[in-house]
């Protein structure tokens, strides 16, 4: 399969070419890069979190209560559906269903009393003319609205003070994004105001900003919050607190390290607040009723955690893997033959890649070359006019058939058929600290070809644009779009556009 030409066999000691990020400095002695790329765990199992299921029980039940009384047991029955139906999708289309951080039913009110109103006036419009005996007078509609409404408010009223109360006992350990002032005055508000449901436990600032302060900001009811800037850090702390609510003070997509952090949060299935300045800029404009936490405009970032592709895209896997493996065998064998007699001993190459969440697994290749030592095979960028290549060697790596031991990689479950193209250690250290958005590649098991390769991002090409387009095919991941990928690397195959 097309793949970059920084795979595992490629290596030496020259420096990488200018479209390569690497720093000039000794990179430190590796860490793991798993430590630094392991996303968050997803701790929301089992942890309570905010539904809208109270919300429409409580509005279901004021309307059926108000059809009985008003319309009768005769005739409620039939209008139930249409009431109903009509009630929930409009306010669906108010809002009301998205919570604020500490919403309250009197400020829903006027959105109340005129969704009321437009569904009774279409009740009884539609029940004038089925049954014009039945048609309803206009003192007993208007008390069909006023009742309707009471009962509605009422019931979202108890809702809400039963969450309020629940926020208190039991507030969800939350981490704010941004810097000082703003971080230490949004967390001195949760604080204080405990029916938010959010205890901060910590604040993130982006790498890309400075601190602006000590290394801890002051707590008014526990230990100072520790700042927290490196991805151990943050994945420490996820782990330790269970953390659930992510609010950011600073515009999400700022710069592209707020916007790996942002993509961090909501892979790990964390709620994400906007407050401040990053709720007045993005999006619709925070309403002051509802949108607000004493003073702060809050609202809930509208996201969905990526689709990972799950238990269809490893059957895919599995089925095009094993029919590949049995129908390229003696072709397989052929290259294996071609391999032994143009290069000796040793047909496969064995090195370590990294693979989802920063796991590392051995990545299989025919081999075409022969390092010197297994630091230039770990630490060489391109092969380009290698002389130590044979003539084989040249062939397999044109015609890509170097890669097709990698499905047994796949098989394995290592591996995906589409996917980002696996790097060693040695430059995974590095583009984690130049590029923001490299990290967040392990998310999805690595790829035999993926949707940078079919775009030509293979060889000494920007890893700032391989990264970019890694995350756009895990964000928007769907089996057609792997059919797709494949159909295009079979193409480019066949048209020799390998390395």
């Amino acid at each position: 399969m097309t793949t970059e030409s920084a795979d595992a066999h490629r290596a030496a000691r020259v420096p990488p070419p200018p479209a390569v990020p690497r720093p000039a400095a000794a990179v430190r002695p590796p860490r793991g890069p798993g430590r630094d790329t392991l996303p968050p765990p997803r701790p929301g199992r089992g942890v309570r979190q905010r539904t809208v299921a109270p919300l429409l029980a409580a509005d279901a039940l004021a309307t059926a209560a108000t059809a009985l009384l008003v319309l009768g047991t005769a005739t409620a029955p039939a209008a139930l559906g249409l009431l109903l139906a009509g009630l929930l999708l409009l306010h669906s289309h108010a809002g009301l269903y998205r919570l604020g951080p500490a919403p309250r039913a009197l400020t829903e009110l006027p959105t109340l009393l005129g969704r009321s109103a437009v569904c009774w006036c279409a009740a009884a419009a539609v029940l004038a003319a089925v049954h014009p005996g039945q048609a309803l007078s206009p003192v007993l509609l208007s008390g069909a609205v006023a009742g309707h409404t009471a009962l509605v408010c009422g019931g979202r009223a108890a809702v809400h003070r039963a969450r309020r109360r629940a926020a208190r006992r039991r507030p969800r350990a939350t981490l704010i994004v941004g810097t000082d002032p703003a971080a230490r005055q949004l967390a001195a508000v949760l604080h204080a105001r405990p029916e938010s449901g959010m205890r901060p436990v910590g604040v993130v600032t982006p790498p890309s900003l400075p601190p602006g302060g000590p290394d801890a900001l002051p707590s008014p009811t526990g230990p100072p919050l520790p700042r927290l800037s490196s991805a151990p850090d943050i994945t420490r702390a996820v782990i330790q607190h269970t953390v659930r609510d992510v609010v950011f003070t600073l515009p999400p997509y700022g710069d592209p390290h707020t916007a790996a952090l942002l993509r961090r949060f909501i892979d790990q299935g964390s709620a994400v607040w906007l407050a401040g300045a990053a709720a007045a800029r993005e999006g619709r404009t925070p309403h002051a009723g509802t949108d607000q936490l004493w003073g702060f405009a809050c609202r809930r970032l509208e996201t969905a955690p990526p689709r990972h592709g799950g238990g269809s895209k490893r059957l895919l896997d599995l089925t095009l893997a094993a029919s590949a493996l049995v129908l390229t065998a003696p072709l397989l064998l052929g290259c294996a033959l071609a391999v032994r007699l143009a290069d000796g001993p040793g047909v496969l190459f064995r090195q370590e890649r990294i693979g989802r969440g920063g796991r590392t697994f051995t990545l299989l290749k025919f081999r075409t070359w022969h390092p010197s030592d297994a630091h230039e095979a770990a630490t060489r960028w391109s092969l380009a006019d290698e002389r130590r290549m044979s003539r084989t060697g040249r062939l397999l790596r044109r015609t890509s058939l170097d890669e097709l031991p990698q499905l047994w990689n796949v098989l394995r479950g290592e591996m995906s058929l589409v996917g980002p193209r696996p790097e060693r250690p040695f430059f995974v250290e590095q583009f984690l600290r130049t590029c923001p958005e490299y990290g967040a590649r392990h998310r999805m098991p690595a790829g035999m070809t993926g949707l940078a390769q079919v775009h030509g991002l293979r060889g000494d090409t920007s890893i700032e644009d391989r990264a970019r387009f890694d995350n756009l095919y895990i964000d928007s991941w769907s089996l057609r779009l792997d059919l797709l990928i494949l159909l295009r690397t079979v193409a480019s195959v066949v048209r020799l556009e390998g390395r």
